[in-house]
């Protein structure tokens, strides 16, 4: 499955529809509002106005469909989800669009207005929604004949997981399952699962299995036996970027705890690893691109006197690049003014600590106010990392950590950022217990993760950094 060509379809949809919406709008308030006769709109070919709009508008809806998550995802859309999310970002727009063009328009009566707003939301609507009707719908024929699907990994290896893959093989309507093998609970493996499925590994190495196997979604199934287990093991999918789902039992039934997505398809409970909103993940990333796109360009003298100061007070380059481990717990370039003198860790990895010999005089100074941080201005921009999210730390200490405390996987649901909750608490930790400390902060984040949060983060930085508190 091409993901890439998938989303340009919905984009170009989009695009096109929009623009014949607005054309149509457009011919509508001519003759409708501005009495235009029949045989003259000829002439609003000419309107700058028209064309200046079929640029604008298809670009700014696409923005607002892209803020709201619409091309995230789009090998999982429902005909139903995409007529409820095309009619509500239809009517924000609408709204948004009357308030800010069509309420000065110059009309005889006020019925005029709903009028408009009803066109326009309607035009909107139609020419959005059926067009991307046709290429959902086709996507999910093609998912349910078993033309295209999603690299599966079952997780148990008793007589559960072989009912489980037998029921959801031999689904009559496929849920889109390609399963690429099973890991295991324990040493003796349901034989006909051994002989369907290849094992792939044990909890243990889970995470390259998903990295190698190029796994989507994965389903635990579970002996009774073995139901204590589930939070480590749901703990560790979550840092990766994946669909989970679980076998309800039948008390979950009863209770009401399994929420049915699919008539024809497997009881799975789906687990909702999501720590926002799609909309809000969107906003977040659009602050980071402005607010790191500002302070480049606002500190860029900054940037030029702060070189200079590290080339000429200490040998070495001016930056500083290390690899650290990001998002879904891919390695990243994290780049950083040098603040140590170049020999710092001939004799390997070392914490700084308040009166670090290796810390260069003018790099102390950095460190209290957060200057050697403003490279990662440009990992922001790439995308590496965000303005907040829990300190990227390197391999070698998230060992030492995940030994102590396993949770800490946790944290690479998200972008590291350039601050942190724990990074406003603790500063730069100088062992593994501070380290273990501040993750208790960083999963807090994660726990009560949205722009508010961020945005008084970045607030209590700025204090930090004005008051020159900087660890």
């Amino acid at each position: 499955m091409n993901k890439k060509v998938q989303i340009s379809k919905y984009v170009i949809a989009d695009f096109i529809g929009t623009a014949l919406a607005w054309a149509a709008f457009f011919l509508f308030r001519k003759t409708v509002v501005e009495n235009v006769p029949c045989s003259e709109l000829g002439n609003a070919l000419h309107d700058s106005k028209l064309w200046l709009g079929l640029l604008l508008m298809p670009l700014s809806w696409i923005a607002l469909y892209a803020i709201q998550g619409t091309y995230r995802n789009v090998f999982r859309k429902s005909r139903l989800n995409e007529l409820k999310q095309t009619l509500l970002a239809t009517l924000i727009g609408s709204v948004v669009i009357f308030f800010v063009l069509l309420l000065d328009d110059r009309i005889t009566s006020y019925k005029y207005y709903y009028l408009l707003f009803l066109v326009l939301f309607g035009l909107q609507f139609f020419f959005t929604y059926f067009p991307r009707l046709v290429i959902t719908t086709r996507n999910v024929h093609s998912i349910h004949s078993r033309k295209i699907g999603f690299n599966t990994l079952l997780i148990g290896n008793g007589e559960k997981a072989w009912k489980i893959f037998q029921e959801v093989e031999n689904q009559e309507i496929s849920a889109g399952n390609f399963f690429k093998g099973y890991i295991t609970m324990n040493e003796s493996s349901d034989q006909q699962l051994a002989e369907a499925l290849p094992c792939l590994g044990s909890m243990d190495n889970v995470g390259q299995v998903i990295d190698d196997n190029a796994i989507e979604e994965v389903i635990i199934a579970v002996e009774k036996c073995e139901r204590s287990m589930l939070s480590t093991i749901i703990n560790l999918l979550s840092a990766k970027e994946v669909l989970i789902k679980i076998t309800p039992e039948i008390r979950d039934i009863i209770f009401g705890s399994v929420k049915i997505t699919s008539i024809f398809h497997s009881p799975l409970i789906v687990i909702d690893t999501r720590l926002m909103k799609e909309w809000q993940y969107s906003v977040k990333r659009i602050m980071d691109v402005v607010i790191a796109s500002l302070a480049m360009l606002l500190l860029s003298p900054v940037y030029l006197v702060t070189a200079i100061i590290v080339k000429t007070t200490s040998k070495g380059s001016v930056f500083y690049s290390q690899e650290r481990i990001g998002l879904n717990g891919k390695p990243f370039k994290m780049h950083k003014f040098r603040s140590m003198y170049t020999d710092a860790e001939k004799s390997g990895p070392m914490l700084s600590s308040d009166n670090d010999p290796r810390i260069t005089p003018f790099g102390r100074f950095m460190r209290k106010v957060r200057l050697d941080e403003i490279p990662q201005f440009y990992n922001v921009l790439k995308g590496t990392m965000s303005l907040v999210g829990p300190r990227p730390e390197r391999q070698y200490y998230i060992d030492q950590i995940v030994q102590r405390a396993p949770e800490y996987l946790l944290l690479h649901k998200v972008k590291p950022g350039i601050t942190s909750w724990g990074q406003v608490k603790y500063g730069y930790a100088e062992n593994v217990d501070q380290m273990v400390e501040r993750m208790r902060y960083d999963l807090l984040y994660l726990e009560n993760m949205s722009i508010t949060t961020d945005i008084k983060i970045l607030l209590y930085t700025a204090i930090i950094i004005v008051q020159g508190r900087g660890k």
